[in-house]
């Protein structure tokens, strides 16, 4: 008796992504064969729990052999040991570099640093993120760091360049490395409304108008430090408060212009000076780093919480704001016209984006 034996050779390396999501979100082979028993894979190919077994311990393999290419994804675009056709390659290293906002929101502005790292069993805790994806998320954060903290240029076109990562995640992580690096406070509760991405819109604001690279692209670190000479030079503003005659002019243009166009100007006329107080007394406080690193909980607490105190919805701010900021070009006596423009244009961006209704 003679049987026909058909065999397909090939090198292509087999990913399954549904596998490659299990493995990142840290779930143990047995977990993750029981998840994809839960899936219907079994009735849905007739293979037995043991061969389901095999073919998920066969990609964990796989992917914890890929694991040390992906730390340096151009490794992984380069060499020839895995036959990897080039979108495969895209998703492994912008699955691998995807991270969960709980978890970020728990650790952003943090030190990237051992002791950090020690307290992830907490954050695991909290986030329901588990404890190995916790580490391979945070050690990512750091891995990018390191490579890029030192490098002149864009931070988000170094982190394409040497980790190959989509702009919307390159974006993401050039947020990271901004808050990592300037330790900006992001864990109080008067913070926890605030998301990732609120926070990651404002350190895009920040990097492009108040970091060294904001004014010369020359600079070594241009996107990851701010720039000391601008905010020492902020206290030149505080005029705008100290000054009486400043004072009372920029609040007439700002009330002339917004009468009848806002539904609070009442209590923005009793409050303004208030406000305006605490807006330029955050600016002249910057050369600090304690105040730096508190810059969020100031915007809070010196401007959103009394506005919503006053029961300003997001248009009224926005309108206050866009006064606020215009009306000090027709002060003739006031001589720091851009210098203003540069703290306020930021400032503005960041208090909307931060304001919820």
């Amino acid at each position: 008796m003679t049987s026909e034996l058909d065999v397909f050779v090939g090198n292509t390396t087999l990913i399954d992504e549904e596998v490659y999501k299990l493995w990142l979100d840290g779930f143990s082979v047995s977990d993750a064969v029981t998840i994809r028993t839960k899936s219907g894979i079994l009735e849905q190919t007739g293979a037995t729990v043991d061969v389901l077994q095999s073919d998920t311990m066969d990609h964990y393999r796989t992917f914890q052999m890929l694991e040390r290419l992906l730390h340096s994804p151009p490794k992984l675009i380069n060499q020839l040991l895995y036959q990897i056709p080039p979108y495969r390659q895209a998703m492994l290293i912008e699955r691998y570099y995807t991270f969960d906002e709980a978890f970020v929101r728990e650790v952003l502005g943090k030190k990237l640093s051992k002791g950090t790292k020690k307290d992830l069993d907490d954050v695991s805790a909290k986030t329901s993120v588990t404890l190995k994806s916790c580490r391979r998320q945070f050690d990512n954060f750091k891995r990018v760091f390191k490579v890029v903290e030192e490098m002149k240029g864009s931070l988000v076109e170094n982190i394409q360049q040497n980790f190959l990562l989509s702009d919307r995640l390159a974006r993401d992580y050039a947020a990271i490395v901004f808050f990592a690096n300037c330790r900006f406070e992001t864990g109080k509760k008067k913070l926890q409304s605030l998301t990732f991405e609120d926070f990651a819109f404002c350190a895009e604001q920040l990097i492009q108008n108040w970091t060294l690279g904001a004014v010369d692209n020359l600079v070594d670190d241009m996107d990851v430090d701010l720039d000391k000479e601008f905010l020492q030079d902020l206290k030149d503003l505080k005029i705008l408060i100290t000054d009486k005659d400043l004072l009372d002019q920029h609040k007439s243009l700002v009330c002339t212009s917004l009468r009848g166009k806002i539904s609070v100007f009442h209590e923005m006329e009793t409050n303004f000076k208030t406000l305006s107080r605490g807006l330029v007394n955050i600016a002249a406080n910057l050369t600090h780093t304690k105040d730096v690193r508190d810059f969020f909980i100031d915007l809070v607490e010196k401007f959103i919480e009394p506005c919503k105190s006053y029961n300003w919805t997001v248009n009224d701010v926005q309108l206050f704001l866009t006064q606020y900021t215009a009306s000090v070009r027709a002060i003739d006596a006031f001589k720091h016209q851009a210098l203003w423009e540069r703290y306020m244009g930021t400032a503005r961006s960041c208090l909307l984006k931060m304001y919820h209704d």
